[in-house]
């Protein structure tokens, strides 16, 4: 039975995998056809960054990712430490509510939202392009925000609440108690909160598409309207270099996390052994 889960586990990930593969050698390739390997070559990378147009979409994706990650960190931790101050049945009340986004098709969040921002845009404010920088950057914190309470949550059951009321004791005020002791304790799972909402946000397609103005286009928008013709050798290029990113952060929150597991369980056997 064991090899047999062995077995099925390996098939699945060469088949998650195997398209990433072809795009990485496709990305090296100095043909352009994927079907045929012609010879090694680094043309691609160098027509990428010679590309002022692609390099703007991607800086405008970064923009927004670093902004809309850094701005639902801070209100998912928040959210999350008001969350497990609730009684029993209304944290679960919360939890569902915040479990619903995720579960909730991008399309129909996507559609939603732009219905909200060009009412509130163009009846409301008045405005004639109700659709801006703005709008995308709300949308973009309003999927993240999720990711972000349900990586700080789990961090907070961990702690012991103990530690908060020994440093009031001491003469801490709950503010002075919280940026000393729980943020601290908290830390990876606010780390790898903030890394996952930064992965959503950059390859996100479906919600940023009915959100995103004329004035300011992310990536993943602008390379739709290629996939209706064939793809430049240099896209691969591009494709390939998100994905590393992509693999680098996503090994560095689990690194993050098995870490602070580590120190903790180094903490409680002192603690055992004092």
């Amino acid at each position: 039975m064991r090899k047999a889960n062995r077995i099925i586990t390996i098939l699945i990930f060469i088949f998650l995998y195997i398209p990433m593969a072809v795009l990485i050698v496709a990305s090296f390739n100095t043909g352009k056809d994927i079907t045929s390997f012609d010879g090694f070559t680094l043309r691609q990378y160098e027509r990428l960054f010679q590309d002022r147009s692609l390099l703007k979409l991607l800086g405008n994706s970064l923009i927004v990712s670093v902004l809309a990650s850094a701005i639902a960190t801070m209100f998912g931790t928040v959210a999350a430490v008001g969350i497990t101050g609730l009684n029993p049945r209304l944290r679960k009340a919360a939890m569902t509510l915040t479990d619903i986004p995720m579960t909730n098709p991008d399309i129909v969040t996507g559609v939603s939202l732009s219905l909200l921002f060009v009412f509130v845009g163009s009846r409301l404010l008045g405005q004639r392009n109700s659709l801006t920088f703005w709008t995308l950057l709300i949308a973009h914190i309003t999927f993240n925000l999720p990711y972000v309470v349900l990586n700080v949550m789990p961090k907070l059951k961990q702690m012991d609440d103990s530690l908060v009321d020994a440093a009031m004791d001491l003469g801490c005020t709950p503010v002075q108690a919280f940026f000393k002791v729980t943020l601290h304790e908290i830390m990876p799972g606010i780390v790898s909160g903030a890394i996952m909402a930064f992965t959503m946000s950059l390859d996100d397609f479906v919600i940023s598409y009915f959100v995103t103005g004329m004035d300011f286009i992310t990536l993943p928008v602008e390379i739709y309207s290629y996939t209706k013709k064939p793809l430049q050798p240099k896209i691969y290029a591009m494709f390939s270099l998100l994905f590393l990113l992509i693999l680098v952060l996503m090994v560095t929150m689990n690194l993050l996390e098995l870490y602070g597991d580590k120190k903790k369980l180094q903490e409680r056997a002192a603690k055992m052994k004092g």
